[in-house]
């Protein structure tokens, strides 16, 4: 009996419910494996790691992307429960975090404007369409935000979702290196930044780190995309 190519498996099992979820969290364990047998090392992330495995596999079995994203839609919906669970370690920095309001205020609206408006001149500079221009705008907060404020400022929805994740994944990656060059030893200081830049996927990096740092960050992403969501539009508004 002749085996049936891989295309063809993969066929017959993508109709099968959680088959998504089932490869994304493989792949995703299959990061974090790398990144401890790395020491830790900033390119073996395990959400590049995994994103670069689903990929792969994806283009080995000539699966389209939306039935990939179908089977693995409870992930997308447990998005929403995992955000508001990042309060949780919030709640234990609480009193330092009071402390610091000031200083996070400032270093809040320092941040958002200069992620948002850097890359628009930028990009303004190097000859970049008024789409193009306006899609970079929002490419610091998580996605579901970045796309609609991108629709309202007159971006491209699709471009401003791949250059939110281009964004993560480089942040996530550097900012170890990065932050060693600048000696910014605090914890705190380096989650905070890290959420402003970064937003979800640098936060996921920031947990692996430490708790104090995964919270700042947390902290500073969930306070970035409702500055950006409710200013961005009214300033750049087409």
């Amino acid at each position: 009996m002749t085996p049936l190519p891989l295309t063809d498996i993969w066929t017959l099992l993508s109709g099968t419910p959680l088959l998504g979820l089932t490869v994304t969290l493989i792949a995703y364990l299959c990061g974090g494996w790398l990144f401890k047998r790395s020491r830790q090392h900033a390119l073996a992330n395990p959400v590049l790691i995994a994103i670069v495995l689903i990929t792969l596999l994806l283009w080995a079995t000539e699966t389209p992307y939306p039935r990939y994203f179908e089977s693995a839609s409870l992930i997308h919906f447990l998005l929403g429960p995992a955000t508001v669970a990042l309060a949780v370690p919030l709640h234990a920095y609480w009193r330092r975090l009071r402390q610091m309001a000031l200083p996070l205020l400032l270093a809040l609206l320092a941040g958002s404007a200069t992620a948002a408006f850097s890359a628009m001149i930028i990009a303004d500079l190097l000859g970049a369409s008024p789409e193009t221009v306006h899609s970079l705008a929002p490419k610091s907060v998580t996605t579901p935000i970045a796309m609609g404020v991108a629709e309202q400022i007159g971006g491209i929805p699709s471009l401003t979702a791949v250059l939110v994740i281009l964004t993560g994944i480089l942040g996530a990656v550097g900012f170890p290196a990065f932050f060693r060059l600048l000696r910014i030893r605090s914890h705190a200081a380096q989650g905070f930044a890290v959420g402003l830049a970064s937003h979800g996927l640098g936060t996921a990096r920031a947990f692996l780190v430490s708790e104090e740092m995964g919270a700042f960050s947390a902290l500073a992403m969930g306070l970035n995309g409702i500055l950006t969501a409710v200013f961005l539009p009214l300033l750049l508004h087409r």
